[in-house]
């Protein structure tokens, strides 16, 4: 009994007071303007996405291919666009299964301003309901495995 009060309780608490941080290496990739548009990107924990494939999509055609190459050392990859074709250009990145995509508006031949990205941390409600499914997930296990006891003791 006491083992299925406290494992949930302490994975509760480590959750709850941040004891505990894991990262599922997500990729956050963002674009600056340069003589053409700079695409840098890194892993959720800061390390460069070196070596990762980067595809270039026209506005004109979202789904084929316009460029196709390699990020740096540095997770940068640095390419000019075909101002003549206006509208969003998507930029995909990635690496191993991990990987974002991009979008960049070009408007009237010169990028757009660039979109927030979503940063990946939980809203306080969204901690809230995963820390009341976690209480209730563990309660709900805890009853199902002693009443598999009881019955048992119940049928002899």
């Amino acid at each position: 009994m006491i083992k299925s009060i406290f494992f949930p309780a302490f994975y509760l608490a480590c959750y709850l007071f941040g004891a505990v941080n894991v990262y599922a290496h997500g990729v956050v990739a963002g674009y600056t303007e340069v003589p053409g548009i700079k695409i840098a990107a890194q892993y959720d924990n800061g390390s460069p996405l070196a070596g990762g494939e980067i595809t270039v999509f026209a506005a004109d055609k979202p789904t084929t291919p316009w460029r196709r190459s390699t990020l740096d050392d540095q997770g940068e990859f640095v390419f000019v666009p075909d101002h003549s074709i206006v509208g969003t250009w998507s930029v995909q990145v990635r690496q191993s299964g991990h990987g974002t995509m991009i979008h960049i508006p070009i408007i009237e031949g010169e990028v757009g301003p660039q979109e927030d990205a979503p940063s990946g941390a939980l809203t306080p409600l969204q901690k809230g309901v995963i820390a009341v499914c976690v209480v209730w997930g563990s309660i709900g296990t805890a009853l199902f495995f002693s009443r598999r006891k009881h019955e048992k003791h119940t049928a002899l």
